[in-house]
């Protein structure tokens, strides 16, 4: 069983960066493929950034690519997701999920052990 803890969320204003971590327990982060998830208010929840577990291979959204950069310490079994250029549109509850594989996968369905979400809101 893994346990995933967010952290970094917060208000920032358009324009600024923050820094996701999610700190996972357990043996599941070392055989992970790992992802980053939002969800707004009145939204279904979707992919923001995934990469498998040998960090070569990374996914992101068409909203974030470019802007947000996942990243994962093996040795500190942490994950992180740098967000730069934030927009108001990205207002929401960020959360960190692990899948049950190796390999890169972008549903939700997919991910078997997710975290409790961190806010992040973006003020215009």
């Amino acid at each position: 069983q893994a346990q995933l803890v967010e952290s970094g969320g917060g208000l920032v204003q358009a324009g600024g960066s923050l820094r996701l971590s999610c700190a996972a327990s357990g043996r599941t982060f070392s055989t992970a493929a790992m992802g980053w998830f939002r969800q707004a208010p009145g939204k279904e929840r979707e992919i923001v950034a995934a990469m498998g577990l040998s960090g070569r291979i990374t996914y992101y959204a068409d909203s974030v690519r470019g802007r947000f950069t996942i990243s994962r310490d093996n040795a500190k079994n942490t994950v992180y997701l740098q967000m730069n250029g934030l927009k108001p549109e990205g207002t929401a509850v960020y959360y960190c999920a692990a899948s049950s594989g190796s390999v890169i996968v972008t549903t939700p369905q997919r991910y078997a052990y997710w975290g409790q979400g961190t806010q992040v809101t973006v003020s215009s």
